[in-house]
C-alpha cells in the first residue's frame, strides 16, 4: 500500500500589522509623492477575500480576522480573472488614490484618498514588523484620530456602506 503524503509543510501567511488614522489635514504638496490608483472589491468579508487592481497589476487577497494584526496572503491575478471576479463583488467597488509618504528610514505612510461613493474619506496607515512596534508608535500630529480598532474604517466594512444605505432607504 502506498503512503499518502499530507500537506503539513504549508507555509503560514505573513502577518500584516498596521495602525489606521483619520488625518486632521493633508500634508502640503502631495504631488511630490508617488501614488497608486486602486480599485478593489470584496468577494467575502468574513474571512476577507478581496480583489484589487493597483495601477496595471491585479491581485486576490485573503485576510484573516483581526483589526490591527492579521494574516494576509496575496496572489497575482490576470486582468481577465480580475474583471470576471469584479462582477461578483459584494457591495460597492472602492476606488482610491494611495500616496506613499516616507515617515522614517523603516516606515511609509499610506495615505488613501477615496473617490466615488466614499468621496471625502481619507485614511492614513502605517505598517509595522511587530505588534509591540505598532503599540509604541507615536503618530505625527496631522494623523488625527486613531481608528485602528474601529471596524467601520476597514475597507471591507466600508464596501458595505452604500449597500446598507440603500437597504435602509428601501426598508
Amino acid at each position: 500500500m502506498e503512503a499518502v503524503q499530507t500537506c503539513s509543510t504549508a507555509k503560514q501567511a505573513p502577518m500584516e500589522i498596521e495602525r489606521k488614522f483619520i488625518p486632521k489635514q493633508l500634508p502640503p504638496d502631495l504631488a511630490q509623492y508617488p501614488y497608486h490608483e486602486i480599485e478593489q472589491g470584496y468577494l467575502c468579508t468574513s474571512p476577507t477575500v478581496r480583489i484589487r487592481q493597483m495601477d496595471d497589476a491585479y491581485f486576490l487577497t485573503y485576510k484573516s480576522s483581526g483589526l490591527m494584526a492579521h494574516q494576509e496572503y496575496e496572489m497575482p491575478l490576470t486582468k481577465e480573472a480580475y474583471l470576471h471576479l469584479r462582477q461578483k463583488a459584494d457591495g460597492i467597488l472602492i476606488t482610491k488614490r494611495r500616496y506613499l509618504i516616507p515617515l522614517d528610514e523603516r516606515h511609509t505612510i499610506e495615505l488613501d484618498i477615496f473617490h466615488g461613493s466614499l468621496e471625502g474619506t481619507t485614511l492614513a496607515e502605517v505598517e509595522f514588523s511587530s505588534v509591540e512596534e505598532a503599540n509604541s508608535f507615536v503618530p505625527p500630529e496631522w494623523f488625527g484620530e486613531d481608528v485602528t480598532y474601529d471596524s467601520r474604517y476597514h475597507n471591507s466594512e466600508m464596501s458595505k456602506r452604500q449597500e446598507k444605505e440603500r437597504s435602509s432607504e428601501n426598508g
